[in-house]
């Protein structure tokens, strides 16, 4: 029995950053699909940036033409099919992250533009999720099955580390816990996977507001900031020592503790700076300098 289990159901995403004739498939029209009119297979035959750049502008494109149909959407009250088209859209683009994640962070071609590009597409999904949501045609409450909270925005593989990095992007500050106030919110989730036995961690990008007085003279001024850090999920219910099948089965949605390994701050990161110090704490529990390029997977 796995000890670490989070709230949030694990997605599976291909791995298709070394095959990137996947995100043409991904992206091929579909019968009865909105964007099926505008769809068009990609080509990644030529590998330089301003290749890349004009591929990548197609699924940001897609994206802003679906945030058009949110006013219209909202207008019928069924909105299901909107959910379903919404998944599907967001699901096609993953192949889009993982090639600009992977092929970013393995040093093969401009890694600074190519996260860049990742960041772009990241922001547009997340602004129609959140527009989404805000006219009530979807949910980000994690108490809600069938909540849109969080996306994958891309994988790599670290074979140096002998990892599997799988990054999510929730789309506000989300609270650690679905059910409980810990005053501790989520904004990102990395699941992080052994490849030689499966074993999973799970690490996030957090927020926590703390007063911060002020003492002059005889006045204090109290102001709440907001500091960001990177932590792991620990498990705490059920017990993740016990060997009872009843203990898993009666709960419903694990608890754990947030335990933060690395403070970053006021300011709050950017997905791929988040993941940069993120890769950088993994090297370090494995002994290796944090000064080292971080593109592991060629090594």
């Amino acid at each position: 029995m796995s000890a670490n289990r989070t709230d949030v159901e694990d997605t599976v995403v291909e791995q298709s950053a070394q095959v990137p004739q996947e995100v043409g498939e991904a992206l091929a029209p579909q019968s009865g699909h909105p964007t099926s009119s505008c769809c068009m297979p990609v080509s990644w035959t030529t590998l330089n940036l301003s290749s890349i750049e004009l591929q990548v502008q197609f699924p940001i494109s897609q994206a802003e033409n679906l945030h058009k149909e949110i006013a219209k959407r909202k207008a019928k009250k069924d909105s299901e099919p909107w959910v379903r088209e919404l998944r599907a859209f967001i699901h096609a683009c993953q192949p889009y992250f993982n090639f600009l994640e992977s092929t970013a962070r393995t040093k093969m071609l401009c890694p600074d533009d190519l996260l860049e590009l990742s960041q772009q597409l990241c922001d547009v999904l997340e602004r129609l999720v959140l527009d989404s949501a805000s006219c009530n045609l979807l949910t980000l409450d994690q108490t809600d099955p069938d909540n849109m909270s969080d996306f994958c925005i891309g994988q790599i593989e670290l074979q140096r580390l002998r990892l599997s990095v799988t990054m999510f992007r929730y789309c506000k500050p989300t609270p650690y816990l679905a059910r409980f106030n810990t005053g501790v919110f989520k904004r990102m989730r990395w699941n992080v996977e052994r490849l030689d036995d499966g074993y999973k961690k799970y690490y996030y990008l957090c927020c926590e507001d703390t007063p911060n007085i002020h003492a002059d003279s005889d006045k204090y001024d109290i102001t709440v900031v907001r500091m960001w850090s990177i932590g792991q999920w620990v498990q705490v219910k059920p017990d993740p020592n016990t060997e009872s099948i009843v203990d898993w089965v009666l709960c419903d949605v694990p608890e754990g503790d947030f335990e933060k390994l690395l403070f970053l701050g006021e300011q709050e990161p950017s997905s791929h700076r988040a993941t940069d110090q993120l890769l950088k704490l993994l090297m370090s529990q494995e002994g290796i300098s944090p000064q080292l390029d971080l593109r592991l997977s060629q090594v």
